[in-house]
């Protein structure tokens, strides 16, 4: 919605009485949020959460906001960042969110699966609930989300998050939307697939795609760089509006 938005003439709208954004569901496109903050003048609070929980992760009115972090825990949640062994990393390093109540409060997390004691097994263990989604924190206990667990793109020994190659892409002004993934290779084992919708009147060619590749060697680590670019009419996703990867 805030993409569509940001592509609107929305300086003939009164927005006064509104005096914040909360977006959740799909992580924010840190271009978007520059984009909708300059147009309207309003902030963008963003959280983290799933269906077995309420907000375990968020950004908090009046608080310091890092643009494209998840901002901090919630005070209700124990959080912590494990490798797949279930050990806690350094600052800086990427693994999977696992989350558990504080002591003494009451409710916040689901604690089973209806009827599915394997899929509980799965993912409550530990002392932790597993959340399948990867992230890093940096040094001031901000979350940097990375992606869904399954969705690492694993290419020559890299790790590499489709949600960063996403938003360096997305600040190229002729792209309306973005998905990334995993494409085999059998050299590398995978390597970034970028799907892209373009904007209206601007059309695909083999020099756009030679652009895009360069622009993301600029601006990350060279090895990230999408080997695959495919433009589609639109992509694929969920009810709710996120991107099925599965699906690219």
């Amino acid at each position: 919605m805030l993409r569509m938005l940001i592509r609107q003439d929305i300086s003939q709208y009164d927005l006064s009485s509104v005096k914040h954004m909360t977006t959740a569901g799909e992580a924010l496109n840190p271009e978007v949020y520059r984009i909708f903050e300059k147009n309207t003048g309003l902030q963008i609070l963003e959280g983290f959460g799933q269906s077995e929980s309420t907000m375990i992760v968020g950004n908090l009115m009046g608080a310091p906001h890092k643009i494209g972090s998840m901002g901090k825990p919630a005070p209700i949640y124990k959080v912590d960042i494990v490798d797949p062994d279930g050990n806690p990393v350094n600052t800086g390093e990427v693994g999977e969110i696992v989350v558990d109540i504080r002591e003494g409060i009451p409710a916040g997390l689901a604690v089973e699966y209806y009827n599915d004691p394997e899929k509980t097994e799965e993912t409550w263990h530990d002392g932790f609930y597993h959340t399948g989604d990867t992230a890093w924190r940096d040094e001031d206990g901000y979350y940097w989300y990375v992606g869904r667990v399954d969705d690492v793109i694993k290419s020559s020994g890299y790790r590499i998050g489709p949600f960063e190659i996403e938003s360096v892409i997305m600040e190229l002004p002729y792209v309306l939307e973005c998905g990334v993934s995993a494409a085999p290779d059998e050299v590398r084992g995978q390597v970034v697939k970028a799907s892209i919708v373009l904007t209206e009147g601007k059309q695909p060619s083999e020099e756009l795609k030679k652009e895009i590749q360069d622009y993301v060697k600029k601006h990350t680590a060279p090895y990230k760089y999408p080997r695959i670019i495919v433009f589609r009419d639109s992509l694929p996703k969920t009810a709710s509006g996120k991107i099925r990867r599965n699906q690219l």
